[in-house]
């Protein structure tokens, strides 16, 4: 199975007068490892699929925070 989260370094230059990022994360969206939808494919009920934001279950990734526990205080 592909991961969706992805990671990337910034580059930090020596002159950049701001504190270096860390590790930024992104998501790629699960069409990207789909390729084509084939016949019959499972689908939610219209009630799931309209809280879900999609009719099959193949393309329903649910967002995780990825700073979760990692939050500076405010």
């Amino acid at each position: 199975m592909p991961t969706y989260r992805k990671w990337f370094q910034p580059y930090v230059s020596p002159f950049d007068p701001c504190p270096p990022l860390g590790p930024v994360p992104y998501e790629t969206p699960a069409q990207l490892y789909l390729g084509f939808q084939r016949p019959g494919m499972p689908q939610f009920s219209p009630f799931q699929s309209l809280s879900h934001g999609t009719l099959w279950p193949a393309l329903y990734t649910p967002y995780t925070d990825p700073y979760r526990g990692k939050r500076r205080p405010a």
